[in-house]
């Protein structure tokens, strides 16, 4: 029996189309606290011309800024794709309670591949990790996106 997905990574998959739509990779990302919706981003690299404007770093900054907070304590964090290293040393930092995601990234990630960043000694906060979640609509729309530029 499927479930629905949670509010918080639909709204990320609606980012994250609307990223593909945009001509930047599709990644969404949502801040929640409280089941409170604080931030949603998309990838922005080529928009801003940032090469740290990922979804993550983006929905980060403007849920801390809105809590005028440095940290996102109590805060969960929902992306449609596994973080990368860098993404995932700044939910480390932001500490992050919780972090769910997508589609796992086995060439690029940093949760469940790769440096595997929070079960290293030492990085000093690993949030909980909650994969799989909205993984084959994640996927399929990244397969969809690549798929579209190789051709």
């Amino acid at each position: 029996m499927a479930f629905p997905l949670p509010e918080p990574m639909r709204i990320a998959l609606a980012e994250a189309r609307a990223a593909a739509a945009d001509g930047e990779v599709p990644v969404g990302a949502v801040v929640t606290r409280g089941g409170e919706v604080l931030a949603v981003a998309r990838n922005r690299m080529r928009a801003d011309n940032d090469p740290s404007a990922h979804a993550e770093i983006v929905a980060m900054r403007s849920a801390a800024a809105q809590l005028g907070a440095s940290r996102l304590d109590g805060c969960d964090l929902w992306v449609t794709l596994e973080p990368c290293a860098m993404c995932a040393g700044a939910v480390a930092a932001a500490r992050l309670a919780r972090l769910y995601f997508a589609a796992a990234d086995p060439k690029g990630g940093a949760v469940l591949h790769g440096p595997r960043l929070f079960a290293q000694p030492t990085c000093h906060h690993g949030p909980e990790v909650y994969p799989g979640i909205g993984e084959s609509e994640s996927g399929a729309l990244l397969r969809a996106f690549f798929r579209e530029r190789r051709a």
